[in-house]
């Protein structure tokens, strides 16, 4: 039940007259969320009335509301049916969950200080709230009631069923089988994990923006750089410059950490010193002063194994993989072992051709570091296949690549999108669309935002404003989506132009946010994205698929002056120089998954004076490509699995990898847009966490998936 776990919650005494309302103001949040959804017109979120404030009154009578609502269900004298308790529970909290999507949302793709401080004012509060349902014995016994006489029932449908078993599995899971003071404990420790996680993503925000993240160069040291990259630099250090007071000098670029930045400058500068500098600079955050993250981390692989033990597991990964598609440590230990032994060989091979590549100009005495790699790989596969990355951004204007990664929805599953321009946006930057199905009738709203800012947090994403759901009569709740990236905004007369792989995340989280928008499901918690943690990426990977189908970008990429198809000789050696650093991208996956997997099957709390650096490095020893370098650490900048959601989940990512390899080698038999296998596809997409995703993905292949198609589309087998 992922709304029930986005944190864990005590009861609190709110005043139900909000300052909003006692001002004769409506608060257009709360009035959004509790209309009438069968009256309710086509529209998007009110972000042009919405105030901080309102953020806040809108969470407080969320809570408030849903505490109701919980009340009802436990203090009636009804028998516990499925209706009056686990249905009923799920339509629960709707203001609440709609209210903290917003607020997060918005704050993440804003980076206002502000919301940042409601945020942390609301953790403790929201974290107590959920702990109490989840704790509430009244509500746990009328769960297990219904869940005990579940097959004595012959009137629930499959998806009732699969709502049970979920809903009791997360009780369960959440500390409903504890009584006295370990119950007592385990609220203690969600509150404390939620404001841990808080200040860590916090300080890795904060820690990006901080001025100590901050790269200064002039022009003698910007060799190799495309003009684009030094332009975007040049106007970054003005703006900058101008922000602080200062006077601006010509000749002063500035690099920072986020990745629009950071990635170009390791990849064409020419000066070794410069990207050692940025390397240094980029693996150094968060160890230290301010916004330091070491004994955070700690506390929070500390707090998650006292809440495993708690719970009757030896450490935290067991709990957790209870709930996925790999189900136990062993499982998710011998895939990352499998594929470690399938690619290791290759990389290893990799590296000895680029070092030996750079030992051409550089000297027998070269070794190559980890600032290195970026660099040297590329011109090696500049020089190997004719490829840079640079020779397809003309063709990826973003206008038509918008319209071209949208339209991979209409080709397979008959979507249509038209641009909404009366929608309020909580950024003027930001688009959004009405999205429209097969049948005629209106999917959900999508709003994406592309333009990096300062502030905004770094990566792409996408989030819910609302799930889909369907009402006791029937009527469907559109689904509110988002996507968010941190691509460069025009520069000069140019307008903005993708790399390659930005037009890979952006069709990857379009596949998120496809999942979200096909939802064709009854309750939220089962809706979209509410699938298991290693099967949700399955549907963004699989859009990765298309951008080396010439087919597929012919429909839209351009020549942003010539107006050209893209060369089919071009994307050919896009395909294979691509896989030329498959193993090196694949072993850097599965370092991440290790690291995750290391903290989080430890069996006895981390101690204050234990070494992260040494806790890395072992960690990471059967992965590790290059020699640790002295101050550079992956830990405390590891927001997926401290405070993200994948703690003992980061292996989902190749998990759903080989998922989507497999998935997509059924189109290339049938024809990349063949509309019986897409529609195939779309039941899964349309599915959510209704159907076992193992049943529901063979239903769509009919059989169980290997690593084979994966090893083949990265040429490590023939």
């Amino acid at each position: 039940m992922k709304k029930f776990l986005v944190a864990a919650f005590a009861t609190l005494s709110i005043m139900t007259i909000t300052g909003n309302e006692a001002q004769g103001r409506t608060n257009p949040l709360v009035d959004f969320f509790t209309k009438d959804r069968n009256i309710m017109a086509v529209e998007g979120l009110p972000f042009d009335k919405i105030t901080p404030q309102d953020y806040e009154e809108a969470v407080k009578e969320g809570m408030e509301m849903q505490n109701r609502e919980i009340a009802a269900i436990v203090n009636q004298r009804s028998i516990p049916t499925f209706e009056n308790t686990v249905e009923a529970l799920d339509r629960s909290g709707r203001l609440l969950t709609g209210a903290e999507l917003a607020l997060g949302n918005v704050e993440h793709a804003t980076g206002d200080t502000t919301l940042q401080n409601i945020q942390a004012r609301l953790a403790p509060a929201l974290a107590n709230h959920y702990t109490a349902i989840m704790l509430n014995e009244g509500l746990w016994q009328r769960v297990k009631a219904v869940y005990d006489n579940m097959d004595k029932d012959t009137s629930l449908n499959p998806e009732q069923r699969r709502l049970i078993q979920e809903t009791y599995r997360s009780f369960e899971s959440s500390g409903a089988n504890l009584s006295g003071k370990d119950r007592e404990r385990y609220a203690k420790l969600t509150e404390e994990l939620s404001n841990l996680q808080i200040r860590f993503a916090q300080n890795l925000t904060n820690g990006m923006k901080s001025p100590d993240a901050r790269l200064w160069l002039r022009g003698n040291q910007l060799s190799g750089l495309p003009e684009s990259v030094k332009q975007a630099a040049r106007e970054e250090a003005a703006a900058i410059l101008t922000a602080e007071g200062k006077a601006d000098d010509p000749d002063l670029y500035l690099f920072t950490v986020f990745f629009p930045s950071y990635s170009p400058l390791m990849k064409y500068a020419d000066n070794r010193e410069v990207r050692e500098k940025m390397y240094r600079l980029y693996n150094s955050r968060n160890q230290k002063g301010e916004f330091d993250n070491t004994q955070i981390l700690k506390d929070i692989a500390n707090v998650r194994l006292e809440i495993a033990n708690l719970l009757g597991y030896p450490n935290y990964a067991a709990y957790a993989l209870h709930g996925k598609m790999a189900k136990d440590v062993p499982t998710v230990q011998n895939f990352l072992k499998e594929l470690r032994d399938a690619y290791k060989p290759t990389m290893q091979k990799e590296l000895a051709e680029i070092t030996e590549y750079a030992r051409k100009t550089q000297g027998d005495d070269f070794v190559l570091n980890p600032w290195d790699y970026s660099y040297w790989s590329n011109k090696l596969k500049n020089e190997r296949y004719a490829f840079n990355d640079e020779d397809m951004r003309p063709y990826f204007e973003l206008e038509n690549t918008i319209k071209g990664v949208l339209g991979l929805a209409t080709k397979l599953y008959g979507y249509k999108f038209k641009e909404n321009k009366s929608l309020p946006v909580y950024n003027p930057e930001v688009k959004a669309f009405d999205v429209v199905g097969p049948d005629g009738k209106l999917l959900g709203l999508l709003y994406a935002d592309f333009y990096y800012r300062p502030g905004k947090a770094p990566g792409a994403w996408m989030t819910e404003f609302r799930p889909e759901s369907r009402d006791e009569k029937g009527n469907r709740e559109y689904p509110i989506i988002s996507i968010v990236c941190n691509f460069t905004k025009p520069v000069g007369s140019d307008p903005s132009l993708l790399n390659p792989y930005e037009v890979e995340t952006f069709l990857h989280e379009f596949g998120h946010a496809l999942h979200g928008l096909s939802a064709n499901t009854t309750y939220s918690t089962l809706s979209g994205t509410n699938v298991y943690q290693d099967f949700v990426e399955l549907f963004s990977q699989f859009n990765e698929n298309y951008l080396t189908e010439k087919e597929y970008l012919d429909g839209f990429a351009r020549h942003y002056k010539t107006g050209k198809k893209m060369p089919a000789e071009l994307i050919e050696r896009f395909i294979r120089s691509s896989r030329f650093g498959a193993a090196y991208a694949c072993l850097r996956q599965l370092g991440f998954g290790e690291l995750d997997m290391a903290y989080y099957t430890l069996e006895s709390p981390m101690r204050a004076s234990q070494s992260v650096a040494d806790f890395e490095n072992k960690a990471l020893e059967d992965v590790q490509m290059f020699a640790p370098v002295d101050g550079c650490l992956l830990s405390p900048q590891f927001g997926h699995i401290f405070s993200g959601g994948y703690a003992a989940g980061y292996y989902g990512y190749k998990w759903s990898e080989v998922l989507d390899a497999d998935a997509f080698a059924a189109f290339k038999e049938t024809g990349i847009f063949n509309k019986k296998t897409a529609n195939a596809f779309r039941k899964m997409l349309q599915s959510g966490g209704t159907v076992d995703p193992m049943e529901l993905y063979m239903e769509f292949r009919g059989k169980k998936p290997t690593i084979d198609a994966l090893l083949e589309r990265d040429g490590i087998k023939k």
